[in-house]
C-alpha cells in the first residue's frame, strides 16, 4: 500500500467540494455581489474548529473572481502580530488601488502637512517612478506620522477609496472584498489591531471584510475574556451580520471519508461499515476526518503491531486514540484491572444498567454480570432482595474505575464505538500486543517530555543539580525518556523497581522527590500503601507524584490524603516534578 498524508489546505476550487459547500458559496458570493452599493460592511464566516471556514470562504471568493468589478484580497491576521497587524492589513488594502490613484493621493496629503513634509513627499515623489508598494510605504508613513495624521486618516482612506469604487464603467461602483482569515487563532493583541484597522479605519465606501472565525472564540467567556466593558461593546460592533457554516449532511460527510481514503491510498482496507464508523465518529468535522486518515495511514504504515490484524478492529481502535486519549492509555497500560478498558468498561455499563433501575428486575445474566463486577475490585456480592441501596453500590463501583467511566457512559457515540468493538474476534489479542510494550506513534507523540520539559530548563541553565529522586516502577524501561529528561536538568534518578529497594535508597540518601506507580504485579495499591507506611514510620515526608495510566476518584482522594499528586501524562508529570524541586529550594 503506497500511502500518502493528507495536507490541511481549504478546497480552492468548484468542483473539488465534497461536502456541499459549494451551494452556500454561491449563494454568498450572490449576496456580496448584489451589496455593492451598501458599503462600507462586515460578514462573519462563523464556525468551530475545523469546520470548514476556510474552504467556504475560499470557494465564495471564486466565485467573485468570475464577475466584474469586485476584486479580492485574502489577508491571514495570524501572520502578524499586534500592532503590526492594524498597518499589515491597512497597507494590503491600499496596494489593491490603481497606481495614479495611490500617487494623487500622496501628493494631496503631503499638501497638508507642514512645509519640511511637503518638500519630502514631493521630492520623493518627484525623483522618480515609485512602484505600487513604494507608493505605499510612502502614504502609509504620511498617513501614521504623528497623533493629527492618525487622526485624519480615516477621512484621507475614505476619499481614496470612494475615488476607487467610482472610477468604473459600469453602472455600479466597484466593491474590493477583504478577506481575513484564522482571527480566532490570534492573540487578543492582534484582534483588536485587526478589529480596529476594519472599523475605524477601512470602514469606508467600497469595502466589504469577509472574517473567518469562531465567534464564541471571540466573546467575553474566550480569548478576549480580560477585556473591558467598552472593549467588548466594541467588539460586538465590528459585524454587521453573521454565517454560521452548518454541520455537512451525513452523505455528504460519507462521501468525504471515501475521498480522503482514495487520496491518502488507504481505500481497499476501508469498507463501508468503516466508512460509516468514522463518519458517525467524527463530529462531522473535516478536519478532524483528515486526522483520523492521517493517523490510520501513518500507524498502519510505520507501526508493525497493527499488521497481523483486521482494520475492523484496527480503525476503532485508533478512533479510540485520537478521539478519546484518556481511554485509550488506560486501555493499553492495563493497570489496576482484571480485564482490559474495553471489557472492563462493557462490564461496568451493564452493571450500571442495574444497579441504577431500583424498580426494575435484572434477568439472571444481567445479575451474574453486575455480581462478578463488583466482586472483581473487592466489593461485596449485592443483595437481590433490595434491602440494602443499589445507588451507593454504583457510587463504591465508580470510586475503583477510572474517572472518564460515569461521563463516558453517557457518550452515544463512545459507547457505539465500545459496543462495535467487543464483538470484534480479534480485540483481545491486538490489545495484549499494545500492552506488551509495543507502543504507537501516537502514543510516543503524546507521552514525550521535551514541551514539559521547558518547564525545568530556563535558556541552557541546569536549574536542578544535586537534587535527588527516587522513582519506584517495577517496569522501569516505560520510564527511560523521562529519567534521562529529568537528568539532563541535573537531577540524580535513583530508580527502584520494589519495595525493599526503595527503602534502602531513603536510608542512605536524602530524596528531595518521590515519583511511584501505584499497582505493582498483582497488588493494585502497592505504591499508595508504602507511602502510607513510609509516612507513617517518618521514613520519607517529601513531595511524591504518582505516574500513572489509570486515575479513579478512590486513587485521587488515598493519593491527597498522603499528600501526593496523581500524573497521568508525561505534561503533567513534569509540571508537578517543577513543582515540586522548585519549592525544594525554597
Amino acid at each position: 500500500m503506497d500511502f500518502s498524508l493528507l495536507n490541511d489546505e481549504p478546497v480552492m476550487e468548484p468542483g473539488e467540494d465534497r461536502l456541499g459547500t459549494e451551494r452556500a458559496a454561491h449563494e454568498l458570493a450572490k449576496l456580496l455581489y448584489d451589496s455593492r452599493a451598501a458599503t462600507p460592511f462586515t460578514l462573519a464566516v462563523d464556525a468551530g474548529w475545523g469546520m470548514g471556514k476556510s474552504t467556504l470562504m475560499r470557494l465564495v471568493d471564486a466565485e467573485l473572481r468570475k464577475k466584474h468589478g469586485v476584486p479580492t484580497l485574502w489577508y491571514n491576521a495570524w501572520t502578524s502580530t499586534g500592532a503590526d497587524a492594524l498597518e499589515g492589513l491597512i497597507k494590503s488594502v491600499l496596494a489593491k488601488f490603481d497606481k495614479r490613484l495611490l500617487r494623487r493621493a500622496a501628493y494631496r496629503v503631503s499638501e497638508q502637512r507642514a512645509v519640511f513634509g511637503v518638500a519630502r513627499t514631493a521630492l520623493t515623489l518627484a525623483a522618480g517612478p515609485l512602484g505600487a508598494a513604494g507608493l505605499v510605504d510612502r502614504l502609509w508613513q504620511d498617513l501614521s506620522i504623528d497623533a493629527q495624521a492618525r487622526n485624519e486618516m480615516r477621512t484621507r482612506l475614505r476619499e481614496l477609496a470612494t475615488e476607487w469604487a467610482q472610477s468604473t464603467p459600469y453602472e455600479t461602483r466597484k466593491m474590493l472584498v477583504v478577506f481575513v482569515d484564522d482571527l480566532d487563532r490570534c492573540s487578543e493583541e492582534t484582534i483588536l489591531a485587526v478589529c480596529e484597522a476594519v472599523k475605524v479605519y477601512l470602514d469606508v465606501p467600497g469595502l466589504a471584510f469577509v472574517i473567518g472565525c469562531d465567534r464564541s472564540a471571540l466573546g467575553p467567556s474566550g480569548l478576549l475574556r480580560d477585556l473591558s466593558p467598552a472593549g467588548s461593546a466594541f467588539m460586538e460592533k465590528i459585524f454587521q451580520t453573521s454565517y454560521r457554516v452548518p454541520l455537512p449532511g451525513v452523505d455528504n460527510v460519507k462521501e468525504y471519508v471515501r475521498h480522503c481514503a482514495e487520496r491518502s491510498g488507504i481505500h481497499d482496507l476501508l469498507r463501508e461499515s468503516l466508512v460509516d464508523l468514522i463518519a458517525a465518529h467524527s463530529s462531522r468535522n473535516p478536519r478532524r476526518i483528515k486526522r483520523l486518515i492521517n493517523g490510520f495511514g501513518l500507524e498502519h504504515a510505520l507501526n508493525l503491531v497493527w499488521e497481523p490484524f483486521d482494520s475492523a478492529v484496527v480503525i476503532p481502535i485508533l478512533l479510540l486514540q485520537q478521539l478519546y486519549p484518556d481511554f485509550y492509555r488506560t486501555l493499553v497500560a492495563r493497570d489496576g484491572a482484571d480485564v482490559h478498558a474495553v471489557r472492563e468498561f462493557d462490564r461496568y455499563r451493564a452493571a450500571r444498567q442495574v444497579l441504577s433501575e431500583p424498580l426494575a428486575q435484572p434477568s439472571d445474566v444481567s445479575w451474574t454480570i453486575t455480581a462478578g463486577c463488583l466482586e472483581a475490585y473487592g466489593l461485596a456480592r449485592p443483595k437481590r432482595d433490595r434491602s440494602e441501596d443499589w445507588g451507593s453500590l454504583l457510587a463504591q463501583l465508580e470510586g475503583h474505575l477510572p474517572t472518564g467511566f460515569p461521563e463516558l457512559a453517557l457518550d452515544r457515540n463512545f459507547v457505539d464505538l465500545i459496543d462495535w468493538l467487543a464483538l470484534r474476534n480479534e480485540l483481545d489479542t491486538l490489545v495484549e500486543q499494545l500492552q506488551q510494550g509495543v507502543p504507537s506513534v501516537a502514543v510516543i507523540r503524546s507521552e514525550e517530555p521535551p514541551s514539559a520539559g521547558s518547564a525545568v530548563r530556563r535558556g541552557s541553565t541546569v536549574l536542578y543539580a544535586g537534587k535527588h529522586v527516587l522513582w519506584i516502577d517495577d517496569h522501569p524501561t516505560r520510564n527511560t525518556e523521562f529519567v534521562e529528561q529529568l537528568e539532563s536538568q541535573g537531577v540524580r534518578v535513583w530508580v527502584a523497581t520494589d519495595r525493599e529497594r526503595a527503602e534502602h535508597v531513603l536510608g542512605v540518601t536524602r530524596i528531595d522527590l518521590l515519583i511511584s506507580d501505584v499497582q505493582r504485579g498483582r497488588d493494585r495499591d502497592a505504591g499508595i500503601t508504602d507511602l502510607q507506611d513510609w509516612r507513617d514510620r517518618d521514613r520519607y515526608k517529601g513531595p511524591a507524584v504518582y505516574f500513572t495510566s489509570r486515575i479513579t476518584p478512590n486513587r485521587e482522594s488515598r493519593a491527597l490524603a498522603l499528600n501526593a499528586r496523581v500524573a497521568t501524562t508525561g505534561p503533567m508529570l513534569f509540571q508537578y516534578v517543577a513543582a515540586a524541586l522548585e519549592q525544594a529550594d525554597r
